[in-house]
């Protein structure tokens, strides 16, 4: 009887160890639900010095509301900060996301943290710039403008302002400035050597193959010689990243008499030219002056367009990349294939800004 008891005790008391270990099973997976209910994307911009990458963050957060998953969305204080944004990527891995979508400032300072992403199986996804010669396999696609597309865009845009001044020039140099924040961040150089390569086309078919001279940064000059050639290209990149450093190079431009249109490569340059043209007396951009056309948006490149001041301009549609990017990120969390996405690039200027179109791709 006591035997058939201890029996009947251990059954009762193994059945209710089973169902404690049932109930704290049923107990981890629902904290687990909980906690990993939701996929978790980690946003790593390349900075916050520009509106710009507010307007991809709305994008971004558009995108994680619409598919349910939770967004941390950081960025360097600016734009040359690249160990900030090293330490960032770092700090975005250990965090054990669902994927990671990536503006990378500089492919080679990242490798580390990118090896680490892969080797813990965290996809990436590169947005805007993306991450430029990345290593084979670590970035599964790109949600991006063809920005070099862009620039030739641009280009197209200024020469319907100065293709008269082209084709009468009647001998006299004429020249073409470009203001470019830099040429490290492919997005930024692709927009630039679209312009100047679409440019030139443009321009020969007026006064001639290899009459146009590229100068001005060793990255971007041609094989034309600036002595002698009717139509000049010049580039001009500030050594600094500051205001200060990109308006005098926008102001060294147009301050040269010979000038008939002037480019600048995202909102920064757009804002250094506008500046520049603020600090001369009487200014020198605008109808029937000096040709100015920007790249991206912001609260005076918007009022320089609006008030013709600008003869236009090219904008991204930065919520679209936003957007993209952690829709591409939350595809290849789930093991979905996934392919670049072309965000997009239009033309702007007084005629269009407040169109249904226009309008909600730009910021101030």
């Amino acid at each position: 009887m006591f035997k058939v008891k201890k029996k009947m005790g251990l059954i009762l008391v193994s059945s209710i160890v089973s169902l404690g270990l049932l109930a704290a099973c049923g107990s981890e997976e629902s904290d687990s639900s909980a906690e990993g209910g939701k996929m978790k994307i980690e946003v790593v911009a390349k900075g916050f010095q520009h509106d710009f990458w507010r307007a991809v963050k709305t994008g971004a957060e558009n995108a994680a509301e619409e598919f349910d998953a939770e967004i941390q969305f950081v960025g360097p204080k600016n734009e040359s900060a690249i160990a900030e944004q090293v330490e960032m990527i770092n700090n975005a891995i250990n965090k054990k996301p669902s994927a990671i979508a990536l503006a990378a400032l500089d492919t080679n300072a990242s490798l580390d943290a990118i090896q680490k992403a892969m080797n813990n199986e965290i996809p990436i996804i590169g947005f805007d710039s993306g991450v430029p010669d990345a290593p084979e396999g670590s970035v599964l696609a790109n949600a991006s403008t063809d920005n070099y597309a862009a620039g030739e865009l641009a280009a197209e845009g200024m020469f319907k302002g100065i293709e008269e001044k082209v084709a009468s020039a009647n001998g006299d140099v004429i020249r073409i400035g470009v203001v470019a924040q830099e040429v490290n961040s492919l997005s930024i150089t692709a927009r630039t050597e679209g312009f100047v390569d679409k440019m030139v086309e443009l321009v020969e078919g007026k006064v001639g193959k290899g009459k146009v001279a590229v100068t001005g940064h060793a990255k971007l000059e041609n094989d034309v010689k600036v002595k002698g050639a009717p139509v000049v290209i010049e580039t001009r990149v500030p050594a600094q990243l500051t205001d200060a450093a990109g308006q005098t190079e926008a102001q060294t431009l147009l301050e040269k008499s010979d000038l008939i249109g002037i480019y600048g490569s995202n909102e920064f340059a757009a804002k250094a030219i506008i500046n520049a043209d603020n600090a001369i007396s009487g200014g020198k951009i605008g109808p029937d002056k000096v040709i100015a056309v920007g790249f991206d948006s912001g609260a005076l490149q918007l009022d320089a367009v609006k008030t013709e001041r600008f003869y236009g301009s090219i904008t991204q549609d930065p919520i679209s990349i936003g957007y993209q990017a952690v829709k591409l990120a939350i595809e290849a969390a789930k093991g979905e294939e996934v392919a670049d996405v072309d965000t997009g690039a239009k033309w702007y200027d007084a005629s269009n800004i407040d169109s249904e179109e226009i309008a909600p791709l730009l910021y101030e």
